[in-house]
């Protein structure tokens, strides 16, 4: 323990015996209470801000409380000193310091991270381990914990594994892996901001970055642990034997994603129809794509399914589909002046293209009446195609009472046979 650390520590203990104690905690008391309310205070008048106001302000309100407090307790140290010792209040003023370093320090760091990330929801408790643990410095428990730790070991072989180094791999291992994540979504930004990379080019390129940090971080993690290297071999042969049994899905699907980003047969806006599922892509990942339909659900589909089945793409090479619209007029209708209603009201339509031109052809003489079909071009397939048949149906049926065209239903005629009743 060092001789600063063990005097504060020392005085500390001694003035317990003394009624100089109470004082000093009355004083620390009264500096927490008041900087808690003078900061809620200032936090309930903070004027609501965006952009580089808000960060200014969030970090006024992390650093308030300590910043507050700090003064008011050198303020009391300063007044009790003359009459008693103030070795407790010696310990609170770096613990307070600090607090308020510590917090600033994170949230500055949180700023750096990508919005989304790991930090932005665990800041408090990054905060707290590293303030204890600067007051179990501080205090002088340090070495005494790290002994500890170090006692409880067992032996695996030769080799003799203790607490303190499983704790120091670990430590060392989230460290190595959390910095080649985060740069690896900050050089993944980077690359996907690139608006003269193909999309698809893009995703593949990001994925690869992240994939080569992660592995990177982990080949530079495992000697920092004390494990190594060759443990690799090891394992890569048991994940070998993993994939060969009960993994060829999920290395098929991770394959087959790569294969459908690097031969730009799908793009993230397309318009597919996958087995039997209509959306557009509004996600395409290594593993999965996300197919969303116009009802809002998404379905995610496997990469292996759209390597091994049949896919619709409405948007491949061109935009444009056709939408067939069937309609039956009875026999004693104005077959011609039908026609012409039929197509006036899809041109109505804004969503209605004029090349490839609407044509209604007559497709079928039917049981009931006589059975037409029009054809109109669209090219916005991801805004759907039920809303624009409703509402040219809409217009076809009431163009056709104003014009008295008949559209049939099913009739029966029933003939009855006059005749001798049998017995």
């Amino acid at each position: 323990m060092p001789d600063a650390t063990r005097n504060l520590l020392t005085d500390f203990l001694s003035d317990l015996e003394q009624t100089t104690i109470l004082w000093q905690i009355a004083i620390v008391a009264f500096s927490l209470v008041l900087a808690w309310g003078i900061n809620h205070l200032l936090l309930g008048r903070m004027p609501k801000s965006e952009g580089v106001s808000k960060v200014g302000w969030g970090g006024v309100s992390r650093v308030a409380f300590p910043m507050i407090a700090l003064l008011l307790v050198l303020i009391g140290r300063a007044a009790l000193k003359n009459w008693y010792s103030v070795n407790l209040l010696n310990i609170v003023v770096p613990l307070l310091f600090a607090l308020m370093l510590i917090q600033l320090v994170v949230y500055a760091l949180r700023q750096v991270f990508a919005p989304g990330s790991w930090l932005h929801g665990s800041e408090r408790f990054v905060v707290i381990t590293i303030w204890v643990g600067f007051a179990l410095h501080l205090t002088g428990f340090v070495p005494e914990i790290l002994d500890a730790m170090d006692y409880l070991s067992f032996h695996i072989g030769r080799h003799r594994i203790s607490l303190l180094v499983i704790l120091s791999a670990i430590l060392a291992i989230l460290a190595t892996l959390l910095t080649a994540m985060w740069l690896g979504r900050t050089l993944e930004r980077k690359v996907m901001a690139t608006e003269n990379l193909d999309m698809n080019l893009r995703v593949v390129l990001s994925k690869l970055i992240r994939a080569s940090l992660v592995i990177l971080g982990i080949l530079i993690a495992l000697p920092l642990a004390g494990i190594d290297i060759t443990v690799l071999s090891v394992f890569g042969g048991a994940l070998g034997v993993g994939i060969g049994f009960g993994l060829q899905k999920i290395a098929s699907n991770y394959v087959s994603g790569f294969i459908i980003l690097l031969d730009r047969s799908i793009h993230p806006g397309d318009v597919l129809t996958v087995d039997g599922r209509f959306g557009k892509v509004s996600q395409l990942t290594t593993r999965y794509l996300v197919l969303q339909n116009n009802d809002g659900t998404e379905a995610i589909i496997p990469n292996e399914t759209l390597i091994s089945s049949t896919v619709i793409n409405h948007s491949y090479t061109n935009r444009q589909i056709r939408i067939g619209i069937p309609v039956q007029v009875s026999y004693q209708s104005d077959l011609h002046r039908a026609m012409e209603i039929m197509k006036q009201a899809a041109e109505n339509q804004s969503r209605v293209l004029a090349d490839p031109e609407t044509k209604v052809y007559l497709k079928s003489f039917g049981d009931n009446g006589i059975n037409l079909e029009m054809g109109v071009w669209i090219d916005d397939p991801e805004e759907g195609q039920l809303n624009l048949c409703s509402d040219i149906n809409m217009e076809i049926w009431r163009k056709f009472q104003e014009a008295g065209i008949e559209i049939p239903y099913p009739q029966h005629d029933i003939r009855i046979m006059s005749g001798q009743a049998s017995a």
